[in-house]
């Protein structure tokens, strides 16, 4: 193999027709759908869940924390993996990681067990999540990405809804039980890598002296973990002034400072930083933690809302949801079309942060007794807001990096919103939580804590919707390219188009 040969990353050969591409994209569907149902399915049925197996106050948090932990953490390696190996492969190694840990969740006897046996379902979680994006880039060039995007983000939004939904009605079923929360993916899962291994071609250049960076990987991983940690049992298990924190805060911190001095010295970084440093990828960045931050504190608070404040069960507060995932489904779909038609993706975005931080507004108005309508209004809002950023921002990341990139580049996109919805969910909780014990401690009843305390919650969120808005405006206007590579003539910068690289040859 000759040297430039060996210097290129794997590449791989775009699909040639539509209804391939299709195929390969059914398979890698309904392995994210089970994926990302995994981490929202729990949510309605913990309770009974950690009573059926003894847990703990502390083991009930844990039962989620450690699912994101490990998603969150493990993204980048994956995305950096898949830049160096197969990428079929890796992705049906992420779907075994799955199914190992659904298997072992659901058989888990005491809370111990579960923790870990999420743990190691999470490792699967992160993989699926960010290579189903980094092979759908390797198949299509960004242009053509859009409509297939918007798919994505439907599926997406979809279990990330539709996962409470999922969990109150399998518990309220007597001959299903809590342990079918885990199996119920397993046959999915198993289908999808069937699927992939029969539709997915993806030939690979096999590179020369590989070089993986465990030791930054290894630092990433433990530093998030330990923020993450923090954030998890900060203002509950110990205060924000105490001891503990300074001490976990500190230590994350640190290992963060040394991952990226080792980061700038690797030979083949798991995170390279000089994407992360450009423009457009740390405006997308931003972004990300906050659109994160709205689609899991939305999901996990709404439901809250509506079972603690009206009162509703867990399956009627999955349907009251259904105004957000039409948001999100129409969006998606409709952005994605337009997207691939005119090549345009910053008017997508800007629209998208725009209607998030009107629908939060408006679900920061809310209290016991608010009427339905302006709830479904909000929740339409939020949801239009998510389809049109979640899927589009990483995308826009993708369009700025060489092929060889995509991989890092896309993980990262995903680790910061999977980061921004792990950090809101917690620090969001703990305001409330805080707000519903003073009102209570002061003889308010619980369900109007709780309604007020959720619209303080929202009012938050509408800061950092407002935060991924100034991003998205500043974000540079660029036409996706319609090669699947970047121009040979600026394989590491990323900054140009297709369309620029014409306009540069005719004078304009």
């Amino acid at each position: 193999m000759s040297t430039a040969a060996n210097a290129a990353s794997p590449v791989d050969t775009p699909l040639t027709s539509r209804r391939q591409v299709l195929k390969a994209l059914s398979g890698l569907l309904l392995a994210l759908f089970v994926s990302t149902l995994s981490s929202t399915v729990v949510s309605s049925a913990l309770p009974r869940i950690i009573g059926a197996v003894h847990g703990s106050q502390t083991q009930y948090t844990w039962v989620v924390t450690a699912t994101l932990l490990t998603t969150t953490a493990t993204t980048p390696i994956w995305g950096k993996l898949a830049d160096l190996f197969s990428k079929k492969t890796l992705v049906q190694a992420a779907i075994v990681f799955y199914v190992l840990g659904a298997l072992a969740s659901g058989v888990s006897q005491t809370g111990s067990q579960l923790i870990a046996a999420r743990a190691l379902q999470g490792i699967g979680v992160g993989g699926v999540q960010a290579l189903v994006q980094i092979v759908l880039a390797a198949m299509i060039p960004p242009r053509e990405r859009g409509r297939y995007s918007g798919y994505l983000s439907s599926v997406t939004a979809t279990s990330t809804i539709g996962g409470p939904l999922l969990g109150g009605v399998v518990v309220d079923t007597s001959w299903l039980g809590w342990r079918w929360c885990f199996f119920i993916g397993i046959p999915f899962a198993v289908a999808s890598f069937l699927l992939l291994q029969r539709t997915l071609n993806l030939p690979v250049v096999r590179r020369a002296n590989v070089k993986i960076d465990y030791v930054g990987a290894t630092l990433i991983a433990a530093g998030v973990s330990v923020l993450l940690v923090w954030v998890s049992f900060v203002d509950n298990s110990f205060a924000w002034s105490s001891w503990q924190t300074v001490v976990l805060v500190a230590v994350g911190l640190a290992l963060l400072v040394v991952a990226m001095w080792v980061e700038t010295r690797a030979a083949e970084p798991v995170v390279p930083l000089a994407i992360v440093r450009q423009r457009t990828t740390a405006l997308v960045i931003v972004a990300s933690l906050s659109v994160g931050t709205a689609l899991f504190g939305v999901t996990v608070f709404l439901s809250q809302y509506f079972q603690l404040s009206r009162g509703y069960s867990p399956t009627e507060a999955g349907l009251l949801t259904i105004p957000m995932m039409a948001g999100i489904l129409i969006a998606s779909t409709i952005a994605g079309r337009l997207i691939t038609r005119t090549g345009k993706i910053k008017p997508f975005i800007v629209t998208g942060t725009a209607l998030l931080a009107i629908g939060l507004a408006g679900l920061s108005t809310i209290d016991y007794k608010t009427p339905m309508v302006l709830l479904s209004v909000s929740m339409l809002s939020v949801g239009m807001g998510v389809g049109l950023t979640m899927q589009n921002l990483v995308l826009t990341v993708q369009n700025t990096v060489p092929l060889k990139d995509v991989g890092a580049a896309s993980s990262t996109v995903s680790f910061f919103r999977s980061l921004g919805g792990t950090i809101g969910v917690s620090v969001l909780g703990a305001v409330l939580a805080r707000h519903v014990q003073s009102q209570v401690s002061q003889g308010e009843i619980t369900r109007i804590a709780y309604g007020d305390a959720t619209g303080r919650v929202f009012l938050i969120s509408v800061g950092a919707a407002l935060l991924a808005l100034v991003a998205a405006v500043l974000l540079k206007p660029v036409n996706l390219r319609s090669s699947l590579d970047l121009p040979a003539s600026e394989p590491d910068r990323g900054e140009r188009t297709s369309s620029d690289e014409e306009a540069a040859k005719t004078g304009g």
